[in-house]
C-alpha cells in the first residue's frame, strides 16, 4: 500500500501527560485489548495509543492490518504477548467491496489506475468464479506487501520504483460469498487463513471477470477467537482516559488468546512443576485423552502452554499473571 495519512487519535492527554517528569511509572498490565482501529490509523500508532492509554509497559498486535482498513487489531499487553503466534494462526474474517473497471498498483483506492476496463460482470459471472477460490488456493501476494526480499520490505522496493516479484503461494479461503451487488461494485464476505490477501483477492477477481478490480472498503471482523462485537474503539478509550476510571475495564484475560486451544486444569504441584519447565506426567481418570498444544490453568490462574506427548504435559511457555 501506498504511505496513507496516519490517524491522530482524538483522545486528549491529560495532565499527568504534560511532561515526561510528571508521567506515572509504567506499569505491568496482561491481558488483551480487541482494538476496533478506524481507517486511517496505522497498525504502530493504535499499539502507541493503547500502550499510553494503560500505561503499559510492553504490548503488540496480532497481524497488521492497513491503514485503509478498519476493524479488528488484537493488542496484547504483557503476558498475553505469549499468545501472540496462537492468535496469529487463527482464522479471519474480512467484509470488503471490490470497484470493478479499475486495477491499481496497490490493489486499493490508494494509488492510480493500471489498468482500465469498460466490462461490468454479472452476478452470474461474479458467483460462477467464486469455487475457483476455495480451500486451498495459489495466490501471488500485492508487490505492495510487508513481504521482504532480500531483507527488504516489498512495499519500500515498490514505492522506490524497483520491480517486485513475489512468488504465488498456498493460502486457505475457508468461505467465500457474494454478499450484494451493484454495477460497479460488489460486497463480499470471506473466512480465510493466515497469509491471505484480500487485495489480491480483488485483483484476481477482476482479471478473471476481465473487468479488473481493487478493493475500496475493507473490514476485518474476526481474529481468532476475537469477534467483531468484542471491538473497543478510540471513542471508548477516551472517558477511560478523560474521566479516571481504569481502561483494565475493557482487558479481556490472557488465556482469550488460547481459547481455541484444548485445557487441562494441574494441582498444585503440577503447577510448581510446569513453572519451572518441567514436564508433567498426566495419570488418572482425568488425563487428557489427547495429543498436540493446549494450556493448563490452577485454580483459575493461566500456568503454561505447551505439548502432549505420551501422556505428558511439556511446557513451552509458562505465565506469570499473579
Amino acid at each position: 500500500m501506498t504511505e496513507a495519512t496516519e490517524f491522530k487519535a482524538d483522545i486528549p492527554k491529560s495532565d499527568t501527560y504534560v511532561s515526561q517528569s510528571n508521567r506515572p511509572k509504567k506499569r505491568d498490565v496482561n491481558g488483551w485489548l480487541i482494538f476496533d482501529k478506524p481507517v486511517g490509523m496505522t497498525s504502530t500508532h493504535a499499539v502507541a495509543v493503547a500502550k499510553r492509554i494503560f500505561n503499559a509497559k510492553k504490548a503488540g498486535h496480532a497481524g497488521t492490518l492497513d491503514p485503509l482498513a478498519s476493524g479488528l487489531l488484537p493488542i496484547a499487553f504483557g503476558e498475553a504477548t505469549k499468545t501472540v503466534p496462537f492468535v496469529m494462526d487463527g482464522e479471519k474474517a474480512y467484509r470488503f467491496t471490490v470497484r470493478w473497471g479499475i486495477e491499481t498498483s496497490t490493489d486499493d483506492a490508494e494509488s492510480s489506475a493500471t489498468a482500465t476496463s469498460d466490462h461490468r460482470p454479472s452476478v452470474a459471472e461474479i458467483e460462477a468464479i467464486l469455487p475457483r477460490f476455495m480451500g486451498e488456493i495459489m495466490q501471488t501476494p500485492p508487490q505492495f506487501s510487508a513481504l521482504k526480499i532480500d531483507g527488504e520490505r516489498a512495499y519500500d522496493l515498490a514505492r522506490q520504483g524497483t520491480a517486485v516479484k513475489l512468488e504465488a503461494r498456498p493460502v486457505e479461503i475457508h468461505s467465500l460469498r457474494l454478499v450484494s451487488h451493484e454495477t460497479d461494485s460488489a460486497v463480499f464476505e470471506a473466512e480465510c487463513g493466515k497469509g491471505t490477501y484480500v487485495r489480491a483477492l480483488a485483483r484476481d477477481f477482476g482479471r478473471i471477470l476481465g473487468c479488473y478490480g481493487h478493493v475500496i472498503f475493507l473490514r476485518r471482523t474476526r481474529v481468532g477467537p476475537f469477534l467483531e462485537k468484542n471491538g473497543v474503539s478510540p471513542d471508548d478509550l477516551m472517558p477511560a482516559e478523560n474521566q479516571g476510571f481504569s481502561p483494565d475495564v475493557y482487558l479481556q484475560t490472557v488465556e482469550a488468546g488460547l481459547m481455541e486451544l484444548p485445557s487441562i486444569t494441574v494441582s498444585g504441584h503440577d503447577a510448581g512443576r510446569l513453572r519451572r519447565g518441567q514436564p508433567v506426567i498426566m495419570r488418572g481418570r482425568d488425563a487428557p485423552m489427547i495429543e498436540g498444544s493446549l494450556y493448563a490453568t490452577c485454580q483459575g490462574k493461566l500456568i503454561a502452554f505447551g505439548d502432549i506427548t505420551e501422556g505428558a504435559f511439556i511446557p513451552r511457555r509458562v505465565f506469570n499473571c499473579g
